[in-house]
């Protein structure tokens, strides 16, 4: 069986004059965690659309734990799940039921079971019974990312997972991200945060202009630029570490 998960071999877009992908080639080992990396309209969610079965790529060749996205999209879509950036979870519902409905859709043999382990996995159980439209920003990811783990998917697809979350909840979702890594899935993490990438991802591949222009571990990447110059100056703390050792003391008092 091969160790390769995704495969992507020069992939093309276009919307009507504009061409947004214009080659991609990339791959990704199983078990790893892949960072998609580059700025708004770069590709990444088209490329992520394309892979998830959801939208037809002009040319190319495209395979997901060994499918062909295109002839064999129905065994793609019970490989894979998908978190995109806008929140899936229905408001209405609680976070308990958000799940229930997604297992009865996946037709578990246990649903209420797996519902219980997610809810405990994700620290949800103390909100399970509350409706959706009450969680906070960072709750509600985990939910979503919760829901997209049902069935067990050999490929996780997260699509700009912490867009528009405060630092305490970004920080929430990415240790969910780590969490998963070690049980086994292929994850493929798209992201305009930089340290987002540097945090989760094995292997980094940087999206600009509608090509890969490099593929890497943090170290290989690092190794491209030129030895930093030496200067031995006081380190000033950024405002993310100051707001949240600040929200830190709060709770601790």
């Amino acid at each position: 069986m091969s160790n390769i998960s995704i495969s992507v071999k020069g992939l093309k877009k276009s919307f009507k004059d504009k061409d947004v992908l214009k080659g991609v080639d990339f791959e990704v080992k199983s078990g790893e965690i892949f960072a998609l990396l580059g700025s708004n309209g770069a590709g990444k969610t088209t490329t992520v659309n394309i892979l998830s079965t959801l939208l037809k790529a002009d040319r190319g060749e495209v395979a997901v734990c060994g499918f062909d996205v295109e002839r064999q999209a129905d065994d793609v879509r019970q490989s894979i799940s998908l978190t995109g950036q806008f929140s899936a979870i229905d408001g209405m519902l609680t976070g308990r039921e958000n799940l229930m409905m997604v297992a009865k859709l996946r037709r578990v043999s246990n649903p209420a079971q797996v519902v219980d382990s997610l809810l405990s996995r994700f620290s949800l159980r103390d909100a399970a019974n509350r409706r959706a439209d009450n969680y906070s920003g960072g709750m509600k990811r985990r939910l979503d990312i919760a829901m997209s783990l049902i069935g067990k998917p050999s490929v996780i697809f997260l699509d700009e997972p912490t867009t528009g979350l405060d630092p305490e909840a970004r920080i929430e979702v990415w240790n969910t991200v780590k969490e998963l890594a070690g049980s086994g899935a292929t994850i493929l993490l798209t992201t305009q945060y930089l340290e987002e990438a540097e945090q989760l991802a094995d292997r980094i591949a940087i999206l600009h202009d509608g090509k890969i222009i490099t593929t890497g571990t943090l170290t290989e990447l690092k190794e491209m630029f030129p030895p930093a110059k030496v200067e031995y100056i006081e380190k000033q703390p950024t405002l993310e570490e100051i707001f949240l050792s600040i929200i830190g003391k709060k709770e601790e008092m």
